[in-house]
Formats: structure tokens, C-alpha cells, sequence
């Protein structure tokens, strides 16, 4: 039987995934919304309202992106949006329910971004960037502990069958 801590560990890190997944579809479904206006111009108002600095990288980044946005064929805005949620629901159902397979799912998706948030930490050393790889960390971290303590419960009961 899994530990209490354990379990409610894995429905913690399964509400943040699935909270992650709704995200994603808000976010895209909020940038849908602005698929036919000037994006430049938006980002610019944008950093304008945020009173950020025009001489500083952030509002010219934000321009950039709004560009960006603005060529994206939305469809495929929305079906990345969309397989992106649906993975991160699918991986939230798994832990919730304390299967294993969604602890491999976990550790491995969550592995996959530590070369990337160490890489952004060492050129952008910020509280958010090292606050995400810290709980990243974390994540991984439990999940392959987790993972560890399965395993040795499945020894424990092969043995013990084995010994009968």
C-alpha cells in the first residue's frame, strides 16, 4: 500500500499538470481571439500599459512574438494547444489514479526540460527561471523516487510469493 504523503504528493503534482493542460488552452484560445488584429501594435500597447522600458529587450520581444503570432495559421495554434493539454490531462488522470506508467510519463516529461531550464539559468539567472527548475527538480525527483519505492514493493512481494 502506498503511503499517505505519497499519494497526496501525486494528486499535488496531477492538479499542477492538469492545471497546466488548461492553461495552454486558455492561453491559445486567448491569443485566437487577437489572430486578426495588428499584433505589433498590440505587444507595443501592451508594453506601454505594463510601463516597461521601449530601450530594454521585453517590449521588442513581446513585438516579436506578437509578429510571430500573427503569421501562425491558427488551426495550428490550437491542435498544439490541444495535444499539449490533452497530454498534460492524460499524465494528471494517471497520477491521480497512482499509475505507474504516469510516473514514468512525469519523470520523463519533466526530465526532458532540465538541459533547458539549467541553460536559462545560466543566462538569464532570474527568480522565475531557477524557481521552474527548482520545482521541476522536485517533480523529477519524487517521481523517480516513487518510481524506486514500486519497484522495491514489487520485490518485496515477488520474494515473499517466491517464499511461500
Amino acid at each position: 500500500m502506498r503511503h499517505r504523503h505519497t499519494r497526496r504528493t501525486l494528486r499535488v503534482i496531477a492538479a499542477f499538470e492538469a492545471a497546466k493542460g488548461s492553461l495552454a488552452l486558455l492561453a491559445a484560445s486567448g491569443l485566437l481571439l487577437f489572430v486578426h488584429h495588428d499584433m505589433h501594435a498590440l505587444a507595443h500597447q501592451l508594453a506601454g500599459h505594463l510601463h516597461l522600458n521601449p530601450a530594454v529587450h521585453t517590449p521588442h520581444l513581446l513585438a516579436r512574438i506578437g509578429q510571430d503570432i500573427g503569421v501562425l495559421d491558427p488551426r495550428w495554434l490550437l491542435a498544439g494547444a490541444a495535444v499539449y493539454a490533452g497530454f498534460r490531462f492524460v499524465e494528471a488522470y494517471g497520477l491521480w489514479q497512482q499509475r505507474a506508467w504516469a510516473e514514468w510519463l512525469a519523470a520523463f516529461s519533466g526530465g526532458v526540460y532540465v538541459p533547458f531550464e539549467v541553460a536559462e539559468v545560466i543566462r538569464h539567472a532570474g527568480w522565475l527561471s531557477v524557481a521552474a527548475l527548482v520545482l521541476n527538480l522536485l517533480v523529477v525527483g519524487f517521481m523517480v523516487q516513487a518510481l524506486r519505492a514500486r519497484h522495491r514493493a514489487a520485490t518485496m512481494l515477488a520474494t515473499r510469493g517466491q517464499g511461500s
